[in-house]
């Protein structure tokens, strides 16, 4: 195969277009969770489809398109172009308005998306390459934001994104992001009013804290299934005619990874399992949040079912699909008591040991929707991984398929077989 190679033409920071006074702004007692102080990083393919933008010119770039629109977005959303001061630790950290800027890098790739699969698994281009990295010494979750555009012989293009979710949850980051490519199609606002409106968000006083968490790598290996909407549609009949409820694709893909993943590591039987979830909590906000939306914090509640390994292995997958969906119906109650301070244990206090498996569902934030005036993504590679815990990433099929992929990176290599054997004798 020939060597493809990834230039990254330029690299600066975008401010806003619009000059404003500083400002420090108060975050809530989530974003303010030291375990949101990381990066998430992803990928959005698009292919190339002609601009349909009013003002559009046969020469536009996206990366000229992108960069413009983001200076522009920086204006409604300054936190994304300041920076984080104060100490997580002491629970004082804030979002300095400076202006300094998002990161934005503008690379080209010698080669059409076609020949690299567009991007499909196995990734035939490093994400390294094609995901915006600061300069040398700079810690990456000091910068709210930063983009990489990659612009391919094809014309087709693909946006490396990397974001502090102190800042914000997915839904947050998907309406900045949205807002950003309406921009780019020559809108003159976004369609959805940002609110800060940190202060919204329940804080309850602060409990002591708990032993710090465990970083210690595991040595997960990664793997990633498909699965057919006939496949899933089959499970939420065969589920609705036991129980006369609904559940969900993500009730099912969840419930199996569950399953598998703890068939295949043999735990005792009578030890413990859990998975972890982070619900959006806005609905149960919704007479202090602004009834128009628009709040891009974090809003989430970390949801855990726990279960013996036991139960969890000689159950049927209805049985576990409906442990999820308990666990989702506790999720009001439980967010109403924190909000009160009526626990003893903080929720958001993570512990990552090997036992706790973390969900993340990238197909219902936002992200879908994007189009900066060449059409809606075809492909979204999220890279929501740590060495430090076992994760479940779900996100579509590229385009045209129809389905969901399951991203895994929760089974060492010795237990990798049997992860996959249990995977596929249901999938």
């Amino acid at each position: 195969m020939a060597t493809i190679t990834v230039t990254r033409k330029s690299q600066s920071f975008v401010v806003p277009s619009e000059v404003a006074p500083a400002e420090t702004l108060e975050l809530s007692a989530i974003d303010r969770v030291p375990g949101l102080r990381h990066t998430v990083r992803s990928l959005h393919v698009f292919r190339h489809k002609d601009a349909d933008r009013r003002d559009a010119i046969i020469t536009d770039r996206p990366a000229e398109v992108i960069r413009a629109a983001l200076s522009r977005a920086l204006v409604d959303y300054r936190p994304f172009a300041g920076r984080f001061v104060g100490s997580l630790v002491a629970g004082e950290a804030c979002v300095a308005c400076t202006d300094e800027g998002a990161w934005f890098v503008e690379a080209v790739a010698d080669c059409s998306l076609d020949d690299v699969n567009g991007l499909d698994y196995p990734l035939m281009v490093s994400e390294e390459e094609l995901l915006p990295v600061p300069e040398e010494g700079v810690d990456p979750t000091s910068i709210p934001v930063m983009m990489q555009v990659t612009e391919f012989a094809c014309g087709g293009f693909v946006v490396g994104l990397v974001a502090v979710h102190t800042l914000a949850d997915g839904l947050g980051a998907a309406q900045f992001i949205n807002a950003i490519s309406e921009f780019a199609r020559g809108l003159d606002k976004p369609t959805v009013t940002p609110v800060w409106a940190r202060t919204l968000i329940p804080s309850p006083a602060k409990l002591p804290p708990g032993p710090p968490p465990s970083f210690k790598p595991l040595g997960f290996q990664h793997f990633a299934t498909d699965v057919t909407s006939d496949r899933l549609a089959h499970v939420k009949a065969e589920y609705f005619q036991t129980t006369g409820q609904y559940c969900s694709t993500f009730d099912i893909a969840i419930a199996k990874v569950w399953q598998a993943r703890t068939r295949a590591l043999k735990y005792h039987p009578e030890s413990e399992v859990h998975v972890c979830f982070f619900a959006n909590t806005r609905h149960l906000l919704t007479q202090v949040l602004p009834k128009d939306g628009g709040f891009y914090g974090n809003c989430f509640y970390p949801v855990t079912v726990t279960a013996t390994v036991e139960d969890v292995v000689g159950a049927g997958l209805l049985d576990v699909i409906k442990m999820i969906r308990d666990g989702k119906a506790r999720l009001p109650l439980e967010f109403a008591k924190w909000a009160s301070g009526d626990v003893k244990v903080d929720p958001y206090q993570l512990t990552f040991e090997h036992n706790v498996l973390f969900v993340s569902d990238w197909t219902r934030l936002g992200f879908f929707e994007v189009d900066y005036g060449w059409g809606a993504p075809s492909h979204i590679i999220p890279f929501t991984y740590a060495d430090y815990m076992a994760v479940a990433v779900l996100g579509a099929l590229p385009v045209p398929k129809k389905g969901t992929r399951i991203m895994t990176q929760c089974v060492e290599g010795k237990h990798l077989m049997d992860f996959k054997d249990e995977m596929k004798a249901f999938f």
